[in-house]
């Protein structure tokens, strides 16, 4: 059996991949949002929120918390990411590598 698909270098890790493909910084950068939405969802479950009263807390629309949840939305800010966190008794921690 041949593939077609050239295979990575051993001990290439995906990061090095993903930046040899040029995507790194797009990939990451969804993958931050995809385990913030997760994990805010996450603790609005465990504490019995629901959206209408999450929104409340925000002081938005049900809609705007909708798009806050979506992982796939780019559009969300950091100001809104730490109000949603702060709502549900967490925090945001950010760190340059």
């Amino acid at each position: 059996m041949t593939h077609d698909v050239e295979k990575g270098r051993v001990g290439q890790s995906f990061d090095d991949f993903l930046k040899e493909q040029g995507t790194f910084e797009d990939t990451t950068e969804v993958a931050v949002k995809r385990v913030l939405a997760f994990q805010l969802a996450e603790a609005m479950k465990a504490q019995g929120i629901t959206k209408v009263e999450m929104a409340k807390r925000l002081s938005t629309s049900r809609s705007q918390l909708d798009r806050l949840l979506d992982p796939d939305h780019d559009g969300v800010t950091l100001s809104i990411l730490a109000r949603a966190a702060k709502a549900v008794g967490r925090g945001i921690r950010l760190e340059l590598t």
